[in-house]
Protein backbone atom coordinates (compact mmCIF):
# COMPACT_ATOMS: atom_id res chain seq x y z
CA UNK A 1 0.00 0.00 0.00
CA UNK A 2 1.21 3.41 -0.79
CA UNK A 3 -0.52 5.30 2.02
CA UNK A 4 -3.95 5.46 0.48
CA UNK A 5 -6.60 4.18 2.86
CA UNK A 6 -9.25 2.19 1.12
CA UNK A 7 -12.75 2.79 2.43
CA UNK A 8 -14.73 -0.39 2.03
CA UNK A 9 -17.70 0.71 4.16
CA UNK A 10 -21.14 -0.70 3.67
CA UNK A 11 -23.03 1.10 0.97
CA UNK A 12 -26.79 1.25 1.43
CA UNK A 13 -29.20 2.11 -1.33
CA UNK A 14 -30.89 5.18 0.13
CA UNK A 15 -33.84 4.91 -2.26
CA UNK A 16 -34.72 1.47 -0.90
CA UNK A 17 -34.33 2.67 2.67
CA UNK A 18 -36.66 5.60 2.06
CA UNK A 19 -39.17 3.39 0.25
CA UNK A 20 -39.17 0.93 3.14
CA UNK A 21 -39.64 3.72 5.67
CA UNK A 22 -42.58 5.12 3.68
CA UNK A 23 -44.21 1.69 3.47
CA UNK A 24 -43.75 1.12 7.21
CA UNK A 25 -45.33 4.51 7.90
CA UNK A 26 -48.28 3.75 5.63
CA UNK A 27 -48.72 0.35 7.25
CA UNK A 28 -48.74 1.98 10.68
CA UNK A 29 -51.38 4.47 9.58
CA UNK A 30 -53.55 1.71 8.11
CA UNK A 31 -53.17 -0.33 11.28
CA UNK A 32 -54.11 2.67 13.42
CA UNK A 33 -57.18 3.31 11.26
CA UNK A 34 -58.19 -0.35 11.63
CA UNK A 35 -57.86 -0.20 15.40
CA UNK A 36 -59.96 2.94 15.53
CA UNK A 37 -62.72 1.37 13.40
CA UNK A 38 -62.71 -1.78 15.52
CA UNK A 39 -62.86 0.08 18.80
CA UNK A 40 -65.66 2.29 17.49
CA UNK A 41 -67.70 -0.77 16.53
CA UNK A 42 -67.12 -2.41 19.95
CA UNK A 43 -68.09 0.75 21.85
CA UNK A 44 -71.22 1.17 19.73
CA UNK A 45 -72.27 -2.46 20.29
CA UNK A 46 -71.65 -2.16 24.03
CA UNK A 47 -73.79 0.97 24.25
CA UNK A 48 -76.64 -0.72 22.39
CA UNK A 49 -76.38 -3.77 24.67
CA UNK A 50 -76.49 -1.60 27.80
CA UNK A 51 -79.58 0.22 26.52
CA UNK A 52 -81.40 -3.09 26.02
CA UNK A 53 -80.91 -4.23 29.62
CA UNK A 54 -83.92 -4.11 31.93
CA UNK A 55 -81.85 -2.78 34.82
CA UNK A 56 -78.70 -0.73 34.63
CA UNK A 57 -75.49 -2.54 35.65
CA UNK A 58 -75.11 -0.25 38.68
CA UNK A 59 -78.50 -1.35 40.04
CA UNK A 60 -77.71 -5.02 39.42
CA UNK A 61 -74.38 -4.65 41.24
CA UNK A 62 -76.10 -2.93 44.18
CA UNK A 63 -78.67 -5.76 44.40
CA UNK A 64 -75.96 -8.42 44.29
CA UNK A 65 -74.00 -6.60 47.00
CA UNK A 66 -77.09 -6.55 49.25
CA UNK A 67 -77.62 -10.27 48.62
CA UNK A 68 -73.97 -10.99 49.40
CA UNK A 69 -74.13 -9.05 52.67
CA UNK A 70 -77.33 -10.85 53.72
CA UNK A 71 -75.84 -14.25 52.89
CA UNK A 72 -72.61 -13.41 54.70
CA UNK A 73 -74.35 -12.29 57.85
CA UNK A 74 -76.68 -15.33 57.77
CA UNK A 75 -73.71 -17.64 57.35
CA UNK A 76 -71.79 -15.96 60.16
CA UNK A 77 -74.84 -16.14 62.45
CA UNK A 78 -75.30 -19.86 61.69
CA UNK A 79 -71.60 -20.52 62.27
CA UNK A 80 -71.79 -18.83 65.68
CA UNK A 81 -74.64 -21.13 66.61
CA UNK A 82 -77.37 -18.56 66.46
CA UNK A 83 -79.90 -20.87 64.84
CA UNK A 84 -80.67 -24.42 65.97
CA UNK A 85 -79.66 -27.13 63.54
CA UNK A 86 -82.14 -29.74 62.35
CA UNK A 87 -81.05 -33.33 62.78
Amino acid sequence: MTGQASQNGVQVNQGLVMGGAVLIGLGGLLGFAGVMLLSSAVVSATRRWLQQLERPPREIARLRMQQMRAATSAGAEAWRGGSPSRS
